[in-house]
């Protein structure tokens, strides 16, 4: 009889930066490593967001026992609010993670009404969890751009496989533990079965740059700038968030928050003591807008260019309460997330357009630094873990093919790296590796509506919308009687998939029911 073997199957974040989802499974135990999304790319017309297929999940619901998550990242969380409601028959979900991991999954759960299926469950490195009957769980802290991130470490009888979750070896980090170097050392010794890593930085050589300096350029640029400070991030970026309010205070300058996550999350670190700002430092909007600009810092969403974020209505003259003015520096810290190039370039020429001085990461590089390890740190872990086999995650194919290079030239044996493949599991025995049928895997793509079902089929319809331009409505309508003999029909483009025929009908019933309602009224005539 064979014997029972450890899986992964990877549902999100292989092949693509974002939307990461792992799940692991050994004989009737499954357990989830993070629930993430990721933004769509520009050709992804009314869509906002990009989840895993959770279908496996949902047919194993059986053998569902946790959630693990990693950090508080939207890559790594986001998916949450449309994966948890489909668990509500196996309700309360454990959910295991750093205090501030499980803050941010709450108010998104909060949110979408779902957070009373979740059993939320902060871990304390170093602690075993049992989970199922088969699984030991330990969180190992890491050093990223958020505190609170784990790499995770699953044992079963199979052996230990070891989760970097995002990490980078920083000597100086401003909040927040080391990575646990001495304790991976020691899994080390105690043996690895599998490293599943990040490596969305392989390309870069030597070691990402501290966090420290980041925090000596805005001590800079904020103790140089003459008019107000507009400083943007990504609103999860708690260490970022608790550099700037540091910078201003230190500088005289009141801070004010500006868009609901941005406000959220500085609200949850307040609460955790990630975030101390001096009495009277934070301000409402509407008090910092009568101050002195040079004694203002505003904190703002829409680090990603989005249009409805507060940075892009403030730089369009859009936002109820702040306007971009000639005089105001401007802070961009953060990287472009890949597909959100061309909306960051068209907000940083707005920007310009209104007279601010703009500081991004092309002419001010220390002014924000990856939470991600370089090659060296990469091969780092590998030394420390020295695991049997490794298997690159959280990258784009190249990244993942230039990684298992380097894990070649760490001494790991080419055979024993396996490039993943969304929906595609891995299975391990204690002596070997290799991949088994795949499972259901791929995207599913979530509107402004929250609607969850679209399928690229959608997006093609509407890219021919905006080719076609004009879609025309032929209806036959016999204004003596006030009454439509025929029609409404829509025509100018084809759709031949039962989605997009559903999705006219009801478009023509719309029509229909208003042109009714026009001539009940006696609104319709000839004018021309």
């Amino acid at each position: 009889m064979a014997r029972p073997r450890m899986r992964a199957i990877p549902l999100g974040g292989v092949g693509e930066v974002g939307k990461n989802m792992m799940a692991i499974e050994y004989r009737g135990d499954l357990v989830l490593i993070d629930a993430g999304a990721k933004f769509p790319e520009e050709e992804q017309r009314g869509i906002d967001l990009i989840i895993p297929d959770t279908t496996y999940l949902t047919e194993n619901l059986n053998r569902f026992r946790a959630i693990l998550l990693t950090h508080g990242h939207e890559d790594h969380i986001g998916s949450l609010p449309y994966l948890v409601p489909q668990l509500d028959s196996i309700a309360p979900v454990p959910m295991y993670g750093s205090r501030l991991a499980l803050a941010f999954a709450r108010n998104k759960l909060e949110e979408a009404k779902a957070a009373h299926l979740v059993d939320f469950m902060p871990i304390d490195p170093g602690v075993k969890y049992r989970i199922g009957h088969h699984m030991e769980v330990e969180f190992i802290p890491v050093t990223h751009s958020i505190p609170g991130s784990m790499a995770i470490s699953i044992s079963t009888p199979v052996g230990r496989m070891i989760h970097t979750g995002d990490f980078k070896f920083d000597p100086t980090p401003p909040l927040g533990p080391h990575t646990d170097e001495r304790r991976l050392r020691q899994m080390g010794d105690e043996g690895v079965l599998a490293l599943f890593s990040d490596t969305v930085r392989i390309e870069r050589e030597g070691s990402t740059p501290s966090e420290a300096i980041v925090s000596e350029t805005l001590d800079r640029i904020i103790g140089q700038a003459q008019g107000r400070v507009i400083l943007t991030s990504f609103a999860s970026n708690i260490l970022r968030l608790e550099q700037a309010i540091e910078k201003a205070a230190h500088h005289g300058r009141k801070v004010a928050v500006v868009g609901r996550s941005m406000v959220q999350s500085v609200d949850v670190a307040r609460d955790l003591g990630y975030i101390n700002p001096p009495p009277g430092v934070m301000r409402p909007v509407d008090e910092v807008t009568k101050l002195p600009k040079n004694q203002v810092m505003i904190l703002t969403t829409g680090s990603q260019g989005e249009a409805s974020a507060a940075l892009a209505r403030m730089a369009s003259g859009d936002h109820p309460q702040l306007r971009i003015a000639e005089g105001d520096t401007v802070i961009l810290s953060a990287t472009p997330v890949p597909g959100n190039e061309e909306t960051v370039s068209q907000t940083i020429d707005n920007l310009f357009r209104r007279g601010a001085n703009v500081c991004y990461s092309a002419i001010e590089p220390n002014v924000h630094v990856s939470g991600h390890a370089a090659r060296d740190e990469l091969r780092h872990m590998i030394e420390l873990l020295r695991p049997k086999f490794c298997v690159p995650i959280h990258g784009e194919y190249r990244h993942m093919h230039l990684y298992k290079q380097m894990a070649i030239e760490t001494g790991i044996p080419s055979a024993n790296i396996l490039i993943p493949e969304s929906g595609v599991p891995i299975s391990f025995s204690r002596v070997d590796a290799r991949k088994d049928p795949a499972v259901n895997g791929g995207s599913v793509l979530v509107d402004a509506l929250g609607n969850d079902r679209y399928r690229n089929v959608v997006l093609r319809r509407r890219d021919e919308l905006d080719t076609v331009q004009v879609i025309i409505a032929t209806v036959v309508v016999d204004l003596t009687r006030g009454a439509i003999i025929a029609g409404p029909e829509l025509t100018g483009i084809r759709f031949d998939d039962e989605d997009s025929r559903k999705l006219i009908a009801g478009a023509e019933a719309e029509l229909r029911s208003y042109l009714e309602r026009q001539l009940r009224r006696g609104g319709m005539s000839y004018g021309y």
